[in-house]
């Protein structure tokens, strides 16, 4: 066969790649893409009494289609999570996972001032535990992230507060 034959024959395929490749790239465009942006970044977290919490690393991936967190606390404790806007259902997505054994996926919406997502999880007792995390931009580049939950008579209880800070440049 010659290369001009085998050119042909991969031609169709090299097509459907390169298409499907500039789909995703505009697709993931769309504005509504962008919403979660203010979170991106290297962050220091601190609890409510300006104690450090932790650090949490967040990253745009996939061609900008994924905002990836990595989350590591003071005591060890760590997670990620992966978030993304499904276009088709108009919503915002989070998978979060940690070394404690949790699995939490969450969704909602950003309502032009914060994003919000809600999801339930079992607890150790087989209760389901509502959650839902807010993130708020401030002014001063700050983010901060409420997460709360439902306790066992189904009032909602703080889980975290947490407010990120720009992380200190190393010289």
């Amino acid at each position: 066969m010659t290369k001009l034959a085998i050119t042909f024959r991969l031609l169709p395929l090299l097509i459907i790649l390169f298409a499907s490749t500039v789909s995703a790239q505009q697709k993931c465009s769309e504005p509504a893409y962008s919403q979660f942006d203010f979170w991106v970044g290297k962050w220091e977290v601190l609890k409510p009494d300006g104690t450090v919490a932790g650090t949490n690393r967040i990253e745009k991936e996939y061609d900008g289609c994924v905002v990836h967190e990595r989350y590591v606390n003071v005591k060890g404790y760590t997670g990620e999570s992966l978030n993304i806007y499904d276009s088709a259902r108009k919503v915002w997505h989070q998978t979060w996972v940690d070394n404690s054994g949790l699995l939490l996926l969450l969704e909602g919406q950003f309502n032009g001032k914060s994003m919000i997502l809600e999801g339930t999880a079992r607890d150790a007792a087989g209760r389901t535990i509502k959650h839902r995390i807010t993130w708020t931009p401030n002014a001063d580049k700050s983010v901060r992230q409420l997460w709360e939950s439902t306790d066992a008579k189904g009032a909602w209880t703080v889980a975290f507060d947490g407010l990120y800070k720009p992380e200190p440049v190393s010289n």
